[in-house]
């Protein structure tokens, strides 16, 4: 197992972190295919980074016939807490991920197929009956929430879908009413693929990077914290923990100053196809600054560039997802090239 090195961004100041210094990751992966036993997955090329994330598949039709499937590409869940904010990057979109996808080089246009729930319950109906916005996150949603019929308020109140916000806009506290709802979306669309043919299948989007405005794991000259979980969840080696005593040594607070910024692939969606194999799989990640650290898990990782790293198997199964830490220092002249622990 290679253990390797790697961070990124969080603008605020590298302090002890706190919980409400944390902005959470989404978990996010790939395709997902209706139909599983007569189309291969000949080749995966996965890019990761802090900036986007891009998927280049080929998938093989191995009969006699065509077939007709239905391709999905499942967007991470999102819940409407104004007490916990995720990282979304296109925070006014329903497409809140900037999803693109092309087939054989062509431009798709899948569909968006979206629900909201509250208690588990469907309460999309509710929703557009008000002319609510099911995105949680936007403008939109907050100013038609404020349109609400106060019997309506009321009876979401109670049923879970809204909750009570105070807090200072600027002119003094206000109470306005907050989505608190659940919202699942998935892009699909319809594909053929011809028989005993390949079908090139790319897609992008920028990845939701969480971060903390410091190291959670090490204070008080100690690993600690979220340690323990960290170090199982991203296979933390001795080259990385020892850039991270380091930074801590040169800073006259004993903290190490570093922003920290987290990556979450789901990977395991990925075997739904003949034979549940990628016959040809790579990875590729990128750090983004060779002051960077990064540290994440995978078998014969190589590095193949100033900031990228490249693990590739053959008849590769997805047993584990992809969970990327990234350190950035908060003072790029103390950093340096902290190297590639492994």
């Amino acid at each position: 197992m290679f253990r390797t090195i790697l961070t990124a961004a969080l603008a605020l100041s590298a302090t002890p972190a706190l919980a409400n210094d944390s902005i959470a990751e989404l978990g996010t992966g790939g395709l997902i295919l209706s139909r599983s036993d007569a189309v291969a997955m000949e080749s995966e090329d996965l890019f990761i980074s802090q900036e986007k994330v891009t998927v280049d598949y080929v998938f093989r039709n191995n009969t006699d016939k065509d077939v007709s499937a239905i391709v999905a590409f499942p967007m991470p869940d999102i819940e409407g807490d104004p007490n916990e904010m995720p990282a979304i990057p296109e925070a006014q979109s329903d497409n809140f991920l900037g999803f693109e996808v092309t087939i054989d080089g062509v431009d798709a246009k899948p569909q968006l197929e979206q629900r909201a729930f509250a208690l588990g319950i469907d309460i999309s109906a509710d929703l557009k009956a008000q002319n609510v916005p099911l995105y949680p996150f936007g403008d939109a949603a907050k100013a038609a929430l404020a349109k609400l019929p106060k019997e309506v308020a009321e009876d979401w109140e109670n049923r879970g879908i809204i909750i009570e916000d105070t807090a200072d806009d600027g002119s003094g506290m206000k109470t306005v009413y907050a989505p608190f709802w659940q919202l699942r979306s998935t892009y699909w669309w319809r594909s053929t693929f011809p028989a005993n043919k390949a079908v090139h299948v790319s897609h992008r989007y920028k990845p939701s990077v969480g971060g903390t405005s410091s190291v959670s794991f090490f204070y008080d000259g100690q690993f600690q914290g979220q340690y323990a979980t960290y170090k199982t969840r991203y296979c933390m080696d001795d080259g990385f923990e020892n850039a991270v005593r380091k930074a801590a040594k040169d800073n006259p607070d004993g903290y190490p100053q570093f922003f920290e910024s987290r990556i979450a692939y789901i990977l395991t969606t990925g075997g739904n196809w003949a034979s549940g194999n990628i016959g040809d799989f790579k990875l590729t990640i990128d750090k983004g600054s060779a002051k960077n650290l990064v540290s994440f898990c995978g078998d014969n990782v190589r590095k193949v560039g100033p900031t990228t790293f490249e693990m590739t198997a053959k008849d590769f199964y997805p047993e584990h997802d992809i969970d990327i830490l990234l350190l950035e220092p908060a003072d790029d002249t103390s950093g340096g090239d902290n190297g590639n622990g492994g």
